[in-house]
């Protein structure tokens, strides 16, 4: 292993709906690391859950996985005392599959939710961004809130339903949602990001199908009040001690930030920094903070909120792992605070050995 290079694992692709944003914000890092001061391997995660050592995200974006026997393909071994990967079809790695840090850069379900980082924990490496806790409230949408709401922070009306309510009750369902919350309203999968599987619904029939739509990413549904204002974004970077970024705003060309706005470029666009008072970016940025710190968010996360034109300021989710692509607010908006993309990276590295460091000191056992 180079002795003057940091040995880091870019990680990437997976199971999730997300899985091209995951590839665009893995080739947006890889072109931007910096080689003098990383030795950079590369594993991409099929949608069928395999990992294939030293394929590159602008490969994978084009013509897609390599069949297994037409790659390299590994798994984490999980030895705390000596791990690393291991080659399942008798290939020989770099450096014996050893590493320094991994550099996860999966969106939504089995990378953002907690499982991937729980891996980690269990071979006892370091890795950039939130632990298990962190990510898995940071992407449970109704636990979020539970806690948002635990530390004040102020929220939009929301009511949760499960997979089984609508199926056994869904008049019930939509009574309950029309009572408490009304129309427009939005209907979300509680456990997906990049705005999959998101419908805003204006009536009673709309409404039903886009429960329908949520049901099919996940078991649990958060349905929530239409807050009109500004879509505005914070990033969020650190560990013990937190700094925010300056806010931007998103001005969607269509009712909402789709998924396809957000990563095709097309249509929408950010306006940075944002256009609000002094008074209002403090306590969107102290906000931030304290939204980070309440999911035990860790590394970096983006943290979004509505502001009306009353200046009422209303949370609306973290992402402890936000998109990394060349249009992503979370590296826009700190480049535009003072961290280009480069040192982003780099701090981003150097919290993930700090946060495993501290980790370090800690017993598990007597």
């Amino acid at each position: 292993m180079d002795d003057h290079k940091l040995n880091v694992v870019l990680l990437f692709g997976g199971r999730s709906g997300e899985h091209e944003v995951s590839l665009n914000s893995a080739r947006s890092i890889y072109k931007a690391i910096d080689r003098n001061r990383y030795k950079v391997e590369t594993i991409g995660i099929s949608k069928q859950g395999q990992w294939f050592w030293g394929v590159l995200p602008e490969t994978l974006l084009k013509d897609g996985f390599p069949e297994p026997n037409e790659s390299i393909q590994v798994n984490l071994v999980i030895d705390p005392t000596n791990p690393r990967f291991m080659s399942l079809n008798g290939h020989t790695l770099p450096d014996q599959g050893k590493f320094d840090l991994i550099f996860p850069v999966l969106h939504g379900p089995f990378g953002e939710d907690g499982t991937l980082q729980g891996l980690l924990e269990m071979a006892n490496v370091p890795y950039v961004g939130s632990g298990v806790l962190g990510s898995s409230l940071g992407m449970d949408k109704d636990r979020m809130k539970a806690v948002f709401l635990e530390k004040n922070l102020p929220l939009a009306r929301y009511v949760t339903l499960l997979r089984s309510d609508l199926l056994n009750g869904p008049e019930q369902c939509l009574n309950e949602i029309e009572e408490t919350i009304g129309y427009p309203c939005f209907v979300k999968p509680a456990n997906l990001g990049s705005s999959v599987g998101i419908s805003k619904a204006h009536d009673r029939e709309e409404l039903m199908e886009a429960l329908k739509t949520a049901a099919i990413f996940d078991r649990k549904i958060v349905i929530e009040e239409t807050i009109i204002g500004q879509e505005i974004e914070v990033s969020v970077l650190g560990n013990d001690a937190p700094i925010a970024s300056i806010p931007g705003e998103v001005l969607p060309a269509q009712e909402f930030y789709t998924y396809e706005a957000k990563y095709s470029n097309i249509g929408s666009s950010l306006l940075i920094p944002a256009a609000l008072e002094d008074s209002v970016i403090k306590e969107l940025q102290s906000m931030a903070i304290e939204a980070f710190r309440a999911v035990e968010a860790n590394g970096l996360s983006r943290v979004d909120f509505f502001v009306t034109s009353k200046r009422e300021i209303f949370v609306n989710e973290i992402n402890t792992l936000p998109g990394f692509t060349e249009i992503s607010m979370y590296p826009k908006l700190w480049e535009a605070t003072g961290i280009p993309y480069p040192e982003l990276i780099d701090r981003l590295i150097s919290l993930g050995l700090e946060r495993f460091k501290d980790k370090q000191i800690s017993k598990i056992s007597i």
